[in-house]
This record gives structure tokens, sequence and C-alpha cells, in this order.
């Protein structure tokens, strides 16, 4: 039917670069040992060489030093070591409230609404028409038994970026702890620790053409972070479990291998989609904020048709992309951050997300825009709505 996937999914997951895989192959073939200290055999601490230069790289992209990095399977589980490891290291010494906005990812807000279960009391800050923050009542929820405020740096659905910088202040005002989700921002849109106060970061390897199965979670020096996922004394005691010491070279390859003009080049991708999708197709809606969001993502509802039928319709055409439809959702729920930013559910049901990476380019942007048009106009042409 088509001879290759345009893969328009990036947010989900990217492509390996062959580059990584190059740096990880001699972590599984030649240098394959566990991680040794200067005491133990050759193999063993060449092992240990890799994972903290690996860990060096990581710190450097944040401007942290390489202590205050953490090694771990994904931003699931950064997330749940965040909120999880503050919460239990101050519950006694300050109290049991969090807050999270309405719109982040399942891994914050599922571990939020588990700490909700066990007596915690959770305040979900709401956002604007573009995904922004509610910054004044922020300030208002912030209380002097709050332990930690979770605020994603940018949405995985709408690529709202939030202003970490005035999030962070308002914080250290309140003398309260601040960890961001920048899963979907990490090396897109960077954040430097030595001029943003926060004090934890969720990052992830698997969304900048990196390995799955490894990320990373930044812990600012003097946090208190209880473990929370009992083993042995890896990563500083901090986490128990053997380290995924080629995951953590590969995702140390990824970072060096995203660039200033890659990061342009995806800019230019979604300001096309854009462009090109409201000149051309009638009743549409951009969902996020136009100027404060990650280069990378487009995400548009198309008014009176079914983002699945959209989905399967461009997917049978040879194109990859994602909706915000509850079909598509396995909790069967319309997207929780469409609902969150305004939008009703046919908003939602109609919402598709494009999102880029570094092997797309202009003409899979006019391919997937043209087979759209097609699509939208035949599906509107059967709708009942749409007639109206």
């Amino acid at each position: 039917m088509f001879d290759k996937m345009i893969y328009l999914d990036n947010s989900a997951s990217t492509r390996l670069d062959e580059k990584v895989l190059d740096a990880m192959k001699p972590y599984y073939f030649d240098t394959y040992a566990v991680a040794t200290s200067e005491f133990g055999y050759s193999m063993g601490i060449d092992a240990k060489e890799g994972l903290e230069q690996a860990r060096g790289v990581i710190a450097s992209s944040l401007g942290a030093t390489a202590d205050e990095i953490v090694f771990t399977s994904g931003d699931t589980e950064s997330s749940n070591m965040a909120i999880k490891g503050v919460c239990a290291a101050l519950k006694k010494k300050k109290g049991q409230h969090l807050i999270v906005s309405k719109i982040e990812d399942f891994p914050v807000l599922n571990t939020a609404k588990n700490l909700e279960k066990q007596g915690w009391e959770v305040d979900y800050i709401a956002v604007n028409a573009d995904g922004i923050a509610d910054l004044e009542e922020l300030k208002g929820k912030i209380r002097d038994d709050t332990v930690l405020v979770s605020i994603q740096h940018a949405n995985q659905e709408i690529g709202t970026l939030q202003d970490m910088d005035a999030i962070a202040l308002i914080c250290k005002e309140k003398d309260v702890l601040l960890h961001t989700d920048a899963t979907h921002s990490y090396m897109r849109s960077p954040m430097d620790v030595s001029k943003t106060p926060v004090d934890l970061i969720t990052m992830s390897a698997h969304t900048i053409h990196g390995p799955r199965g490894v990320g990373a979670l930044y812990v600012r020096k003097g946090t208190p972070l209880e473990k929370w996922m009992d083993g042995g004394y890896q990563e500083s005691n901090r986490r128990g479990g053997l380290e995924n010491i080629p995951g953590a070279v590969g995702f140390a390859k990824a970072v060096e291998l995203v660039s200033q003009k890659e990061n342009e080049f995806l800019s230019s991708l979604r300001d096309y989609t854009i462009k090109r999708v409201f000149e051309e197709i009638p009743h549409v809606t951009l969902n996020g904020s136009k100027n404060q969001r990650t280069p990378h993502n487009a995400n548009i509802t198309f008014h009176y048709v079914e983002g699945e039928s959209m989905t399967l319709h461009l997917d049978m055409r040879g194109f990859a992309v994602s909706t915000g439809s509850a079909c598509f959702s396995r909790s069967l729920e319309a997207s929780h951050v469409i609902l969150g930013i305004g939008g009703d559910h046919e908003r939602a049901h109609g919402s598709i997300r494009f999102t880029f990476g570094r092997y797309n380019s202009m003409q899979d942007v006019d391919a997937v825009v043209d087979a759209i048009k097609e699509i939208v106009s035949q599906l509107r042409a059967i709708s009942p709505l749409y007639n109206k």
C-alpha cells in the first residue's frame, strides 16, 4: 500500500539514532560487566567509567554536577522517585500536601492520585486556554504543610511550555520544593539549573532518539529524597537495581547529537504544518500556546470529524500520528489535557498531534497535509454535525 511509514508521533517515542546504537554496542559485547569501583576487576572498572562519563554528559546539559544525576528506567520511574521520595522524606517534618497541574502526564497525575488514597491532600492547579498554569492560583494554594509542587516543563499533548523561572521563583519565596517533568522538553527547550532553581527534573532518552528503558532524575544537592525502591546500593544508594550501562551511554550519546540547528529545523516543520493546515482547511483550532510551545509539536483539532477516523485513514495511507480521542485511550476517556484547557469532548475527539523528529522533512509535512485535506473532506461529507 505504501513504501515507507512517515512517522509523525515523535513525542510518543523516537527512532534510535544509529550513532547511539554504535556507542552502546561495546557495553553489550565487550565491556559488559557490572560497574565496580577502583578495587574491582578491570572490565567492571571500565564499565563504571562509561557510566560516570555518561552521567557527566547529562549533568553538563543541565548546568548541574554529576552527583546530582540519578539514572532510572525512564520518565515514569523518575517522576515516581521524585514525588514519592520527597513526600516520604518530608511527611513527618512538614505535612501531607502536594500541588500538581491539571494537565500533567500520567506518571505525575497518577502518582498524585495514589498519594491521595494514602491520605495526602492534593491541589490540582488550573491552566488557561493555552495550557499555561495559573500562577496566582499556585501562590494561593501553597501552604505551610505543602511538601512539593510538581508542574511539567512541557505538555505531552499540546506542547505548551510553562514559565519555569516564574514558577521556581514562587516556590523559592514560599520555601517549597519544585519538581518538573521535562520528558517532552529536555534538549528541545533547554533549562539551566544554575539559573532556574528547580529541585528535581524528570528526563528520558527515548524522546530524543535515544534508547528506551533509560531515563534520569536531576536531584539538586541537599534535596531530601527517601529511597523508594528497595534493592542494592546503586546510584549512591538512591536507587536499587543494576545500572543500565549501555542505556546510560546511549542516553548520553543522544544528548550529544541534539543541536540548536536541529531544534530550529523542527520548529520550521511545526510552523509549516500549522500554516498549511490553517490556510487550506476550514474549521480548525490550534491546541496549546501559539508562541510558548516546544519546537516539535503541532496539535490541531479538525472540527466535525473524529480523531480516531482520521488516524486510521492516515495509517492506511502510511502516516503515523496520535489523537486525543477516547477511542485511542486505554482509560476510554477523552484527553484530560484538551478538557483541561477548556475544550469540550468534540474538540478532544477531533484533535490530532503531529510531533516531529530528526528523520522528518518538509516533504513529509506536504504529504500528510495533502492527505488530511482529502480525508477531512471525505469525513465531513458524511458527518451529520458538519451537514447541520
